[in-house]
């Protein structure tokens, strides 16, 4: 598996959610793939070393908790933040209990997922 250091994936269905993470991290010196489809996503981490996974609870064809424990197998090293639009009871935990560093309901505050993506990739390493 190649290494690419502090290597970012973003994965959320919705473009603009997408671009808006891409955006925030390039402000602050850090670059990111995004990722649509769930497949996609896990294609990519086959072939490369990611260090933060930044999923979206929410998808069409596979939900957020599902991708995690997918990538917890594949990749248990890398670190995972859970976003979502719409927060249900127990899931928060679920994530959390799941091995996600951060649970975060859009539009979640700038500085504090730059914070935990700093806190992330410090620990990855």
């Amino acid at each position: 598996m190649p290494a690419h250091s502090n290597s970012i994936c973003i994965l959320d269905d919705n473009v603009l959610v997408r671009n808006s993470i891409v955006q925030l991290l390039d402000s602050d010196g850090l670059q990111a793939e995004s990722f649509e489809d769930t497949e996609v996503f896990f294609a990519h981490l086959n072939r490369n070393k990611v260090s933060l996974a930044v999923i979206d609870l929410w998808m069409p064809n596979m939900n957020g908790l599902e991708v995690q424990a997918r990538l917890r197998k594949i990749s248990p090293d890398t670190e995972v933040i859970v976003i979502t639009g719409r927060e249900i009871p127990g899931v928060r935990l679920a994530a959390l209990e799941g091995g996600a560093l951060a649970f975060l309901v859009k539009p979640f505050d700038d500085e504090v997922f730059l914070s935990l993506v700093r806190h992330a990739l410090r620990i990855s390493r």
